[in-house]
């Protein structure tokens, strides 16, 4: 019996002990954690950006640039536009991602059209 309730109260205090740590996987509602997180981003955003070509299909472009922060999408005249934004530079250390800190990326009928502000501003 005593045998019993020693091994309990071991199991209990090991249990209490334990229950205090805590592992933080993630990023948070923010979306970045730290300084690493968008500074990373949009290194790698800009060097993908250097990779595009125009002419590559939609598909071509998300498999290179990977999943926009931002997208716009309308047809116009027979021409359907898709604007994806890619994080490039930060303006504001407020820890959220906004168009203002994006390059966009121009995608008409399927195929690259251009990216940065010149081509969003001519579409």
């Amino acid at each position: 019996m005593k045998t019993n309730l020693i091994g309990l109260a071991l199991i209990g205090i090991t249990s209490l002990s334990l229950s205090g740590c805590v592992l933080n996987i993630g990023d948070g509602e923010s979306g970045w954690n730290g300084q690493e997180g968008w500074e990373e981003t949009q290194d790698i955003n800009r060097g993908n950006l250097a990779r595009l070509s125009l002419g590559m299909t939609r598909d071509q472009v998300s498999v290179l640039m990977g999943t926009a922060d931002f997208n716009e999408a309308y047809i116009e005249k027979d021409k359907e536009v898709h604007v994806l934004f890619y994080r490039t530079q930060r303006t504001r250390g407020d820890g959220k991602t906004t168009k203002d800190e994006c390059t966009p990326v121009v995608i008409s009928n399927n195929a690259l059209v251009g990216w940065g502000n010149m081509a969003y501003k001519n579409i």
